[in-house]
């Protein structure tokens, strides 16, 4: 007797396909460690490092250590040493990774790709000999005292199988539309003049963003002729990265780290129109670009916006960098006397703190 597929063949009726497959593959991230004021370093001691912060790839969390004085005694200091640390995930995890030495602008040295098992949380693998201190002398003269740490690191991701998709769904393009609607300011209703330049957008994107703009637009604040509006005490380019971030929830390109002013010009911006998100991310920022020069400023900053992060971070740059001296050479540390005279006391106390240690 034909059991019921053959029958089924027989007759031309063949049971619909289900589209499972099997899905391989691997995910590949790059993180960047920024040694800065790397003079400052000398002398920590063989076996001593600074780390990177934690980042994520492929479920498992990593870290770069440095250590500036290497981490064997037998090359004398002689050498830098950097490694890739396993801070959590799955134990027995392999994964190709490559480290190199970047400066302002190229990259000067790359120490080739490796394949590495990791066997268990808290393992490490890297160069002992990294770069001799002689070689880098060099580069740390053409690019201030400071250069990159890059990590290029892959994971194979754990065969699995899925169904397959019938219906293939673009990816979502709001933030795009929403762009291309603030660039070609079709539908706008409402114009901006900043310094010598205007500004179209639509009210309700602002109202709905923040707060400040809803009063400005359609509450009790709203202005006279809500249909030309002047801002008075800021940069038409800090605006223009304000209209950026309330229509696509993200930085302009133009902002990075390295521009400490235009960044704190945007954090007063976001505070000013209640940006709260916004303001934390130019936090972030300008934490990541603390030096001796800006430090004073930044602190300032942070004193009078009330943000509490980056004010913990300038304190402890001041005082785990030792360069206090330094930092009171410099124009900004005039202006953060002159504007928050108690923050000195503070700064000194700190200071104090870690002498006594």
């Amino acid at each position: 007797m034909a059991n019921k597929s053959t029958s089924a063949a027989k007759h031309g009726h063949c049971p619909p396909a289900t589209p499972w497959r099997c899905v391989t593959g691997s995910v590949t991230a790059t993180h960047n460690f920024e040694v800065s004021n790397f003079s400052q370093l000398y002398g920590m001691g063989v076996g001593k490092f600074v780390s990177s912060s934690t980042f994520s790839v492929g479920g498992c969390d990593w870290r770069i250590e440095f250590y500036p004085d290497g981490n064997k005694k037998e090359n004398n200091g002689a050498y830098v040493s950097v490694f890739l640390y396993f801070v959590g995930g799955t134990a027995g995890v392999t994964v190709e990774f490559s480290l190199s030495l970047l400066g302002k602008d190229d990259q000067v040295s790359e120490e080739g790709t490796f394949t590495r098992t990791f066997p268990s949380v808290g393992s490490d693998w890297g160069r002992t000999k990294f770069i001799e201190k002689s070689q880098l002398q060099e580069l740390l003269r053409l690019n201030g005292n400071r250069f990159t740490i890059r990590c290029v690191l892959t994971m194979k991701k754990v065969p699995h199988t899925v169904e397959g998709s019938r219906v293939v769904v673009p990816q979502p393009k709001l933030h795009q539309d929403l762009t291309d609607m603030l660039k070609n300011g079709e539908g706008a209703d409402v114009t901006f003049s900043v310094g010598d330049q205007s500004f179209s957008a639509h009210k309700c994107i602002l109202a709905a963003r923040s707060t400040v703009f809803k009063a400005e637009l359609f509450g009790a604040l709203k202005e006279k002729d809500a249909r030309c509006i002047k801002i008075d005490d800021m940069e038409p380019t800090i605006f223009e990265a304000l209209l950026h971030f309330i229509y696509t929830d993200s930085l302009i390109d133009d902002c990075d780290s390295d521009k400490n002013p235009s960044m704190q010009h945007l954090l007063v911006a976001a505070d000013r129109y209640g940006m709260e998100r916004l303001r934390l991310m130019c936090e972030a920022k300008l934490c990541q670009g603390i030096d001796v020069e800006t430090v004073a400023t930044t602190l300032a900053l942070a004193e009078q916006h009330h943000c509490t992060q980056l004010k913990d971070a300038c304190l402890g740059f001041i005082v785990s960098r030792n360069v206090l001296g330094a930092v009171m050479k410099t124009d900004g540390f005039k202006h953060l006397i002159a504007s928050c005279p108690l923050i000195m006391k503070e700064m000194l106390d700190k200071v104090a703190a870690v002498w006594s240690e």
